[in-house]
């Protein structure tokens, strides 16, 4: 009598067992949804940035230099003079205004690299990825952060050279490194924004050596606001660089700042700035 044949395993039997075994291997990765895509693309976006910047170091040594100008000819030659009334001596004064100036400097041309991308092909390419336009460029706004602290490390280590009366508490140094990231942020959307707006490299190139000195000048990285004109300390209460200053200064050397405020003021400004941003950047894309 012949045996009879045992039943047929389900074809799915060796699929689940895989499955339940190797579930890493066969199971896709959840993807991730709601608030946690933004800080993830972001975090991404800003490393891709930082990459270019490991590759080419040429621009943080050429940006040097003027920072380093500001300070032995400028800081140097009027400190020696007391032609403008501080507390403290006038280099120690300058230093902070100048790490504000040098990270302004590093931002408000980085529409554009954003212009290059478009004409390049690469905006076009990023657009259309899952990855929304918000992460996007607060990615790149803080990749311009992390340049202008470097930039700052530059700066503080020649003042510090000059005799500079800085301090070294690590929870100070912590709170220039989130100002001066604040500060660039904003002003590479700024950047940004006005890149949406006039969608070619000449026409930002000019608006950009427009606005640059202007902001400069109208802040207290130079002055204090007590020696300024009236309608100069309007344009300085409405300039975010003046409340980044007002930052770096009471955190450096230790003059009176309000911090709350200042710190207040350029986050506002950093997410205003981050939301023109984005909804402008579609525009480069047209």
């Amino acid at each position: 009598m012949s045996a009879v044949p045992a039943a047929p395993r389900p074809a799915s039997a060796d699929a689940v067992s895989a499955e339940t075994a190797f579930p890493l291997l066969l199971t896709p990765p959840r993807p991730r949804g709601g608030w946690r895509v933004i800080p993830a693309r972001t975090w991404a976006m800003c490393a891709v940035e930082l990459q270019k910047l490991r590759h080419d170091r040429t621009e943080l040594y050429t940006r040097a230099v003027q920072p380093a100008l500001w300070l032995l000819i400028f800081g140097e030659t009027f400190t020696r003079i007391h032609a403008i009334p501080t507390d403290v001596p006038y280099l120690d004064y300058l230093a902070p205004g100048i790490i504000a100036q040098s990270a302004m400097f590093i931002a408000i041309f980085y529409g554009i690299m954003i212009i290059w991308e478009r004409d390049s092909g690469v905006l076009t390419k990023l657009l259309v990825t899952p990855t929304p336009r918000t992460a996007l460029v607060t990615g790149k706004a803080f990749a311009a952060g992390v340049k202008a602290v470097i930039q700052a490390v530059v700066v503080v280590a020649l003042a510090a050279v000059l005799g500079v009366a800085l301090t070294w508490n690590p929870l100070k140094l912590l709170g220039v490194v989130a100002a001066v990231l604040l500060g660039s942020a904003f002003f590479s959307c700024l950047s940004m924004s006005i890149a949406g707006i006039v969608l070619t490299r000449d026409r930002l190139m000019g608006i950009g050596q427009a606005i640059t000195m202007p902001l400069f000048f109208g802040s207290n990285a130079l002055y204090p606001v007590s020696v300024m004109p009236g309608w100069l300390k309007a344009v300085s209460a409405a300039n975010p660089l003046s409340y980044e200053v007002d930052a770096l200064r009471g955190l450096l050397i230790s003059t009176p700042a309000h911090l709350a405020t200042d710190f207040a003021v350029l986050t506002v400004a950093t997410v205003l700035g981050i939301a023109a941003a984005a909804s402008l950047l579609g525009r480069l894309a047209r």
